[in-house]
């Protein structure tokens, strides 16, 4: 007989709902994104690891950290303004008996960056996995639509962190760490709609890929994952109503994704699970083929 949870993840899309404020809130959803990997087995993959994790709040940042948590890390998970529910996701890192901590702030200032990085070496002594994450998207319908403003602003938190954060953790960053990025399948097949967003997650792949080969003399692992229509707070936070209502069921499996479908990704490649991996990208989208 299927568990509750293998049924639940069988719904084709979450029900028509708009949030009018970014980021969202995943409190405020719909129903509640699959977050605390309860179906998952850990194995101590991460044991005595340090991990931090941007955009960590929520969706696929949060079931990343309970996953790595599970696994035995201890994660400070970055975030802007999303206080309850990084309260929340800190209280189910910590409940896993490991070390967790909430750092708010924005990613597309360096000076934060630095901050994040500190906050952590202070409060954990090491680290060992950088999972950038964060990002946010802004739909539009041509690019005359596109002002500067969006543009740098998409750009800023979307790739720009990803710089900042690893700038400042590279230092503190040992033979046998790991670093994981989050793109998009947008990078591989492109979004009319999300010109400046899909644009960043191609940029992030560059990134990936060239900071793989930069690393690699370290010992360090640079990968990627580009997950597919995922159920997030991004999502009911940036399109309308009825496009929410059927987000998801054009992929192959004909549902949206959850996010603690996409966190075993990203501990694969924070372990050494993933040890002759580096430059790579992973493809959990529902069963569209994008290449690689």
């Amino acid at each position: 007989m299927a568990d509750q949870n293998t049924i639940d993840k069988k719904i084709k899309s979450p029900p028509p709902q708009h949030q009018d404020r970014q980021p969202g809130r995943q409190r405020e959803m719909t129903p509640q994104p699959m977050g605390e990997a309860r179906h998952y087995r850990p194995a101590d993959k991460l044991r005595g690891k340090v991990a931090i994790i941007t955009g960590g709040d929520s969706g696929i940042g949060r079931a990343t950290a309970v996953a790595f948590a599970k696994e035995g890390a201890d994660v400070a998970i970055v975030y802007l303004d999303e206080h309850q529910d990084a309260e929340e996701t800190r209280r189910l890192v910590e409940q896993e008996g490991v070390r967790g901590m909430a750092i708010a702030g924005d990613v597309g200032d360096e000076g934060f960056c630095r901050k994040a990085v500190e906050d952590t070496l202070q409060a954990f002594g090491r680290l060992d996995i950088l999972v950038n994450n964060a990002g946010e998207q802004h739909p539009t319908q041509s690019i005359e639509e596109i002002t500067r403003e969006q543009l740098e602003r998409t750009f800023r938190t979307n790739i720009f962190s990803m710089f900042f954060m690893t700038k400042a953790a590279m230092p503190h960053l040992k033979a046998g760490a790991a670093i994981v990025n989050t793109a998009s399948v947008t990078a591989f097949r492109g979004n009319p709609q999300l010109l400046d967003y899909s644009s960043t997650k191609g940029a992030i792949v560059a990134f990936t890929r060239s900071l793989a080969r930069a690393a690699a003399k370290d010992g360090i692992r640079v990968n990627a994952v580009a997950p597919g229509p995922i159920w997030t707070p991004l999502i009911p936070s940036t399109f309308p109503e009825e496009k929410v209502g059927k987000f998801g069921e054009s992929t192959p499996l004909g549902r949206v994704g959850q996010p603690d479908e996409i966190a075993p990704c990203f501990v694969f490649l924070a372990s050494d699970d993933s040890s002759y991996m580096t430059g790579e990208t992973l493809h959990p989208n529902g069963g569209e083929w994008v290449g690689s």
